[in-house]
């Protein structure tokens, strides 16, 4: 691979852990590794909108590729009701922008609010929505660590935030449905040419293989454990573990499935192992 890729999964308002991260990949891998984030950077811990300013900076400077989780979804379903409602001036498109912005607020966005210290859709952080804007759903990556929207005529690496674009019921579209999918609700057929896949989305104890489809989220916002992934197309992925400040024990309620990735551990107080 020409251009390292390297997998961040869900932050959850973990500034701390990002910058820890990014100061790793840069060390091991140099300044050429180009960032892929799982999405679900908002909400639950402290500091969301640090750390979407920090991954939209690494993005301006063609340094990061950023994907929509499912609590950047909800927290774009407002705001989009709300430009139209600029635009057409339809009281019922202001109920719907409201409508989503409650739907966010219940899910985690009360966080982002008390870090904002106003959150409303007439005084929508500015850098929050530049960040949404940037989001996309599904890349896949190929051996030369180019990243594309559509599949490669090549063999590449399917990266999403909680599945593979799938047809389901519950969803509008495929695209759709890759941003919420547990695991459980496959299986979760790979197109042709695709080696494996990526997620985040659902919490496990350690990185874990599930067929064809890897799992990364460690509740970082909570247990201080954050995954990187660094990707290999026709090759064994390098999964490095970062343990910064948290409660490790929080994993224990997570679900247990799949085969464990090899792993390193790194410390960030010092400890090695």
């Amino acid at each position: 691979m020409t251009r390292p890729v390297v997998i961040i999964p869900d932050l959850h308002g973990r500034a701390d852990l990002l910058a820890e991260a990014v100061a790793h990949i840069e060390a091991t891998l140099g300044p050429q590794a180009h960032l892929l984030s799982l999405g679900d950077t908002l909400d639950r811990g402290p500091q969301s909108l640090a750390s979407a300013e920090l991954l939209l900076d690494l993005h301006r400077r063609g340094r990061a590729t950023l994907l929509m989780g499912n609590h950047e979804r909800m927290a774009q379903e407002g705001l989009q009701w709300y430009r139209q409602y600029l635009t057409s001036g339809e009281l019922a498109d202001y109920r719907r922008a409201m409508e989503g912005l409650q739907w966010w607020m219940g899910n985690g966005g009360q966080s982002v609010r008390r870090e904002a210290g106003t959150l409303t859709l007439e005084q929508f952080p500015p850098v929050l929505a530049e960040y949404l804007d940037t989001l996309v759903r599904v890349v896949y990556v190929t051996e030369d660590g180019e990243l594309h929207r559509t599949l490669p005529g090549e063999p590449s690496v399917l990266v999403a935030h909680a599945s593979p674009p799938v047809k389901h019921p519950q969803y509008p579209s495929p695209e759709s449905a890759a941003l919420w999918l547990r695991p459980f609700e496959g299986p979760f057929p790979l197109p042709e040419g695709v080696t494996y896949s990526v997620h985040g989305h659902t919490p496990v104890r350690v990185p874990v293989r599930l067929g064809r489809h890897l799992y990364l989220d460690l509740g970082a916002y909570e247990t201080g454990r954050l995954a990187l992934l660094t990707v290999h197309v026709t090759g064994r992925p390098e999964v490095t573990v970062l343990e910064g400040p948290g409660n490790p024990g929080a994993a224990r309620r997570f679900p247990s499935f799949g085969e464990p990735l090899t792993t390193r551990t790194i410390s960030l107080t010092g400890r090695r192992a």
